[in-house]
């Protein structure tokens, strides 16, 4: 019998007691800043919001107007949103007239040097986050530090993993046993994650600015907007975070070894284009290396093995000491539609694909398979709701999109069907939903947006803003409880006191932090 039926036939035994609560799942959304024009807002992060190094729930990512808005992990989808919901409500009360824009692809923006690169601070940890996208902005241009997305961490209790690794009758031990079973869940996330951004890309469209008279491959809706006909999600194309440099990199995961093998020789790799840039300029920083990454975070992957690491410790040494603690989904699109960027039955969708992911049978991998899967991938983004568009099996045998996405979602359905209800759906809602989508792909997110743009007569750049402000009036207008904006007022004095300390505490210079980090 099949890896998949096997296992769903043992927790169809237990009732689907072994997974009943025991998922936890948490956000990383990010938000362009704009001013209430839809420009790109020149103010540094708010010192309202706290310091962007060390408070816990509100940061930047690539640059200083890219809000950062992080959940903790909880085990109801219902729980997180509350809280990025709280989030958002506290943000706006603090940013003045300030909006976050509603999309994932940027507001209108002229030169890269309008872009303003994230400051975390004077101590050596904020100056190495600071370098490291500079020399993001050297080697790809700071434009794409513009582009926004959700990310989704998502893990087990160990009470599952006790389960699971009981079923199987492994002889790993548990820590083992888990980490190569989350690498079985990447394997085949790479496989069909063509459906998620199918199903939830909601970036068909884009300000022309965005790609600055080079090649693109688009068409002009009018004099400010370009899009793709049946595009899903461009963030995640060519026009994203990518780059021939990008391309050479090829990460196995098989296994956790060859995963970080394959990162170290990355970051060690020199690539000559990032060695005519250099590390310095005089006393000036602009990268931290002249390698093909600089960091194990500058490969841009759709999802990550993750642990959680310690004061200065690699995300590379900690997974390679202590295995795989959760992964994080990166394609994800912000959803226009949705105050939060997010809708629960989205959330909910995205658990019942990890599960299956996770349960059904997933072989090694080569580089013929996992260059298939980029090209579905990358099919699906350009053109997913073409009618008629084939893709490729793991065999390489040519399938339509159609009918290849509802025989994923029979099996996805069985993994929703063990999850149970949350209010105010179950999980076979989220299923049923996707299946509407897939039959009418009028109804996805990418489709939608596209109609309000060609049916309003609107500019991309016009139907971001709108949304924007409607969502900020909806923040605005249901405050969090009295208690909660008190408890986010401490952390924000709290992360400013902590980020003093920090500073006060460095004992070696600049030149010597970065060394240390890369003898790791």
């Amino acid at each position: 019998m099949p890896q998949f039926g096997q296992r769903i036939e043992g927790l169809e035994r237990e009732g689907g007691q072994p997974l009943a609560g025991r998922l936890l799942r948490g956000l990383e959304k990010e938000s362009l800043r704009v001013t209430s024009r839809g420009l790109l807002a020149p103010t540094p992060h708010p010192a309202l919001l706290g310091s962007a190094l060390t408070h816990p729930a509100i940061t930047t990512d690539y640059s200083e107007a890219l809000l950062e808005l992080i959940t903790e992990p909880r085990p109801s989808t219902g729980e997180v949103l509350r809280e990025l919901s709280d989030i958002h409500a506290f943000v706006y009360r603090k940013i003045g007239s300030e909006l976050l824009w509603a999309s994932s692809m940027p507001c209108a923006i002229g030169a890269d040097s309008e872009i303003p690169v994230a400051q975390y601070g004077s101590s050596n940890v904020a100056r190495m986050k600071t370098v490291y996208r500079v020399g993001l902005g050297h080697r790809y241009g700071r434009l794409m530090q513009t582009i926004a997305g959700i990310h989704y961490n998502f893990s087990l209790t160990d009470a599952f993993w006790e389960w699971l690794h009981g079923h199987c009758g492994s002889q790993q031990a548990l820590k083992d046993f888990k980490t190569a079973e989350c690498f079985a869940l990447i394997r085949n996330f790479h496989r069909y994650s063509w459906l998620l951004v199918y199903l939830f890309g909601a970036s068909p469209a884009l300000c022309r600015s965005f790609v600055r008279g080079g090649a693109h491959g688009l068409q002009s809706l009018d004099t400010e907007t370009l899009f793709a006909p049946f595009g899903t999600s461009l963030r995640m194309g060519d026009l994203g975070y990518q780059s021939d440099a990008q391309r050479s990199i090829d990460i196995p995961y098989d296994n956790l070894e060859e995963y970080v093998s394959a990162l170290n020789r990355a970051i060690r790799e020199p690539h000559p284009a990032y060695a005519q840039i250099g590390v310095k300029r005089g006393e000036e920083w602009l990268q931290l290396s002249t390698s093909l990454l600089q960091i194990e975070n500058e490969f841009y992957s759709t999802i990550r093995p993750k642990r959680v690491t310690r004061s200065g410790e690699s995300p590379r040494r900690a997974l390679a000491e202590r295995g795989v603690e959760y992964v994080e989904v990166r394609c994800l699109d912000i959803d226009p539609f949705e105050p939060a960027g997010i809708s629960a039955r989205t959330m909910r969708f995205i658990d019942a694909f990890l599960i299956y992911c996770l349960l059904a049978n997933s072989p090694a991998s080569d580089a013929t398979a996992r260059t298939r899967s980029r090209e579905n991938f990358r099919r699906v983004v350009m053109q997913g709701r073409q009618p008629g568009v084939e893709l490729a099996r793991p065999d390489g045998s040519a399938v339509g999109l159609r009918d290849w996405a509802l025989e994923l979602l029979d099996g996805i359905g069985r993994t929703a069907a063990l999850l149970g209800d949350e209010e105010p759906d179950s999980y076979m809602d989220a299923i049923e939903l996707a299946r509407r989508h897939v039959e009418d792909p009028s109804l996805l997110p990418s489709a939608r947006v596209l109609a309000e743009l060609q049916g309003g007569g609107r500019s991309f750049a016009e139907f971001a803003l709108a949304q924007s402000l409607q969502h900020r009036e909806q923040f605005l207008a249901e405050p969090p409880p009295d208690a909660l904006l008190a408890r986010f007022e401490r952390d924000a004095l709290l992360s400013l006191e902590q980020q003093r300390v920090i500073e006060a505490a460095d004992r070696i210079s600049f030149d010597e932090y970065v060394s240390g980090y890369f003898r790791q």
